[in-house]
């Protein structure tokens, strides 16, 4: 990956008006335009610019963004619904402008945006990637060789001569992101248009992004799905109301967005307590811990084959975790559990109270509850790290208790060697004659 900046963004604002009546659309410039004539100047053009003033409000959908991505970085962006997100990527895209601020681009940009941005819906698949193909400044051979390409990746031919306004969304994502990474861009921009496509689509546009990752094409990848992200990314922004909330490695960002959904979900909960600071643990670990802390994990531990608390597990061997919760207020619906993953942040596992069908109790303020979850460890030799939580079920969500991220790391001891994953299935193997018969090694 290069150290040239091939994107920098600087001040970024957009700014949209909202206009408080049909008519105040016609009102306020009428009366912006007599105050620009009297130049401003005087009692009665401040007057008039004011009154102007009162017909609308400026809403930010971005404001002071300032950021920059170095040639063959993948960069996520998170963020709850009304963020910025999609705002960013359109003027990164250059389908929309700023109100303020600087945006250089350096290289060619290809972006999939909201499903269907940038075809005609009276034209037929044919005719809109041909139409992309002028657009790029491709003709003859070159772009019958681009057409070529998104019918074999998008594996549409049936319908590619029919008008796209036929098609269904999946059928959209596949021909917007065939059309998009045939024209080798220096930097691709997918904002959540995966997210229709099927399971096997998906896996072969992971793959071609995989592909453009490692020839240097800068990725701008937006999802809602933040283990990819976590695990996909170089990086991550997360954006918070239009502004820039942190940008850093994309683990550290996605505990920090997973911690604002937990807290200003619940900000007027009485009690709310600050996120208490990362810290080092056993092992190497930074702690991330978030959360309302009605109830607080107090004590864990990771435990061997004889119930003992360890860092070191035996491949295959039973283990256990298990975790001590203390209620600083009633909880009605108690959850209890545990993720593991990986050093980069793939999760290999995770359940908890509620996924096992062994609910706790109400609990009373001032009680406590010990859970163990015992099970055989079917991991690969390696390093992991531990995760723990308390939260409550409600009707309509999960509220948030205590997260305790990254709070422990293991290590995992295998006999095996060659290894694929991070499960051990156990197969057993069979050798087969062609009469049938069992062959013996």
């Amino acid at each position: 990956m290069s150290s040239d900046p091939i994107i920098q963004v600087t001040d970024l604002a957009k700014r949209y008006r909202l206009w408080k009546s049909p008519s105040a659309r016609l009102k306020a410039p009428l009366l912006a335009a007599a105050a620009e004539g009297l130049q401003r100047r005087g009692p009665l053009a401040e007057a008039l610019w004011r009154k102007a003033h009162t017909y609308f409000e400026d809403f930010y959908a971005l404001r002071d963004v300032s950021f920059s991505v170095q040639r063959g970085e993948v960069l996520g962006i998170i963020g709850r619904n009304g963020s910025g997100k999609s705002t960013l990527l359109q003027i990164l895209a250059g389908t929309l402008q700023p109100s303020q601020g600087t945006v250089q681009v350096q290289g060619r940009v290809a972006a999939i945006l909201e499903l269907g941005t940038g075809f005609n819906p009276e034209l037929t698949g044919r005719e809109n990637v041909r139409l992309a193909a002028t657009l790029q400044g491709l003709a003859g051979p070159a772009a019958e060789r681009m057409i070529a390409q998104v019918v074999e990746f998008a594996d549409i031919a049936q319908f590619f001569d029919q008008p796209v306004r036929n098609y269904s969304s999946g059928m959209f994502v596949r021909l917007a992101f065939a059309c998009a990474i045939s024209v080798e861009p220096d930097i691709l921009i997918v904002d959540e248009a995966l997210a229709v496509g099927d399971t096997a689509f998906q896996s072969r546009c992971y793959r071609a992004m995989q592909d453009f990752r490692n020839r240097g094409t800068t990725i701008f990848f937006v999802s809602h799905d933040i283990f990819t992200v976590q695990t996909f990314c170089d990086r991550a922004l997360l954006l918070a109301a239009g502004q820039l909330e942190r940008i850093g490695p994309a683990k550290e960002v996605v505990h920090r967005y997973i911690e604002l959904l937990t807290t200003r979900e619940h900000a007027d909960l009485a009690g709310l307590r600050s996120p208490q600071p990362a810290a080092t643990i056993s092992g190497g670990a930074t702690e991330q811990r978030f959360g309302n802390r009605r109830a607080e994990i107090v004590d864990f531990a990771l435990l061997d084959a004889q119930g003992k608390a360890t860092q070191v597990l035996e491949a295959s061997a039973s283990a256990g975790v298990r975790i001590r919760v203390a209620f600083r207020e009633a909880v009605a619906h108690p959850i209890v559990g545990f993720t593991i993953t990986t050093p980069t942040g793939i999760v290999v596992t995770s359940t908890n109270t509620w996924y096992e069908n062994c609910e706790p109790k109400p609990q009373a303020r001032g009680a406590e509850l010990t859970v163990e979850f015992i099970q055989p460890l079917a991991l690969a030799g390696g390093k992991y790290l531990l995760n723990v939580a308390v939260a409550e079920h409600t009707t309509d969500m999960v509220e948030q208790l205590d997260y305790r991220g990254d709070v422990q790391v293991f290590t995992v001891i295998s006999p095996k060697t060659h290894f694929g994953g991070f499960m051990d299935i156990h197969p057993q193997v069979r050798l087969l004659s062609k009469e049938g018969e069992q062959q013996h090694v």
